[in-house]
């Protein structure tokens, strides 16, 4: 049980310091970011917690077997000198995903299916023609995991399955959704944890919203998922797990506002439903406005973060696209002065069209587009008067910008 071993948790680029983070708090060992990815160590408890409560890890690994290849004949050999039987049967369904920055292996799925030759291969010659384990693309029992790095192998068990964005919440969604553990990740990035209100004013689905509500009240993401895959794995400790999935001590009451809004009245129904399935509506409100029609009127305080993802005018776009980036920096200047406002975004133009300054720019990518996410700190008057009287374009202890590689 008190047994530690290596993991690695897989993430976005951009969000490998908000996901050590996370480790960290959860008590982790050895953490070591590196590039979308946070190896660390810990034991069978950490494993389930890392898979229950983190935030922006998309999946969870468990490295089993390690070693060098040159070429496909040796994978094939070193893949089948491994005891297959300590991981998988015959009566057992597995997978194999890959990943490979390779000169040598520069093809993902002929890697697999050496992979997957070695391991059937292994069966067969211990225990008869046509005795193997099943290869299943969905929902098998065992799901093996393959990252190469130039002639180093790395085999992991899965213990994640479906991928962790996947919390089980959403029930309806409108064109184009960011993903949730994008969301979480720039939330946490943003430096909100529930503690000054909070403002998506263009929230579609309401992901931004879903995720927010469950930061503020402290419920773990995984709370909603059917299944984990380690629950499959023969050394599953199900009383275990148990207590965790039961542990709801650090929850707590969600004591600032958490407002969204958007200009589509059935945006705003489905982020209802979200909000809804996901138990946290109470403390969310909702209402159709578009973004030039906010006053300060309707602003609960004096500070607080706005977080948001406007339409890039790729899978959405807006009939007026100059004309929509144009007035969120003008309800940004004119409506949230003295707010901290972080945007996601996919075009230069787009963000010029703001007319504001951002603070930090920080390279990311939704779904395949290469966007930035930037923070503008709102301020009264001009810049030089803003700093003069003591005024802060970065959090204490921020580091640079981080640049598009």
């Amino acid at each position: 049980m008190n047994d530690t071993f290596e993991m690695v948790a897989k993430t976005f680029q951009g969000l490998e310091d908000v996901l050590a983070e996370e480790l960290r708090g959860l008590g982790a060992a050895d953490i070591r970011a590196g590039r979308r990815m946070v190896a660390f160590s810990g034991d069978l408890e950490m494993l389930y917690r890392a898979n229950f409560c983190c935030r922006t890890a998309l999946r969870i690994l468990k490295p089993f077997y390690k070693f060098t290849a040159c070429d496909a004949d040796e994978l094939y050999d070193k893949a089948k000198a491994f005891d297959w039987s300590k991981i998988l049967s015959i009566s057992k369904t597995f997978s194999i995903d890959t990943v490979a920055y390779s000169d040598e292996f520069s093809h993902s799925r002929f890697v697999t299916y050496r992979i997957k030759d070695a391991i059937v291969d292994w069966f067969k010659d211990r225990y008869g023609e046509d005795k193997r384990p099943g290869v299943r693309l969905q929902d098998a029992d065992v799901m093996v995991n393959v990252h190469i790095a130039g002639t180093d192998v790395t085999l992991s068990l899965d213990s994640s399955g479906e991928s962790l964005h996947k919390r089980g919440y959403r029930v309806a969604q409108t064109e184009a959704p960011i993903n949730e553990v994008l969301a979480a990740g720039i939330i946490l990035r943003s430096g909100w944890r529930g503690d000054t209100p909070f403002v998506d004013p263009m929230c579609g689905s309401g992901t931004f919203l879903c995720e927010a509500a469950l930061i503020a009240a402290n419920i773990a993401p995984g709370i909603f998922r059917k299944h984990f895959a380690f629950e499959s794995w023969p050394d599953f400790d199900g009383d275990l797990f148990d207590k965790i999935y039961n542990d709801d001590s650090a929850e707590r009451e969600v004591t600032v506002p958490i407002i969204g809004a958007d200009i589509s009245p059935k945006a705003i129904d489905i982020a209802a439903a979200n909000l809804k399935n996901a138990g946290v509506a109470r403390h969310v409100s909702l209402n159709v406005r578009p973004i030039a029609r906010w006053t300060e009127d309707e602003v609960p305080a004096e500070t607080g973060v706005i977080v948001t993802n406007p339409p890039y005018g790729e899978r959405i776009s807006a009939p007026d696209m100059e004309g929509l980036y144009t007035s969120i920096g003008s309800t940004l200047k004119h409506v949230f002065r003295g707010w901290h406002a972080w945007i996601i975004g996919y075009r230069d133009e787009h963000f010029r069209n703001i007319g504001l300054a951002a603070s930090k720019k920080i390279a990311m990518f939704n779904g395949s587009l290469e966007c930035e996410l930037r923070e503008y700190v709102i301020f009264e008057g001009d810049k030089k008067t803003f700093l003069a009287s003591g005024g802060k374009l970065k959090h204490d202890n921020d580091d640079t910008t981080t640049r598009k590689d």
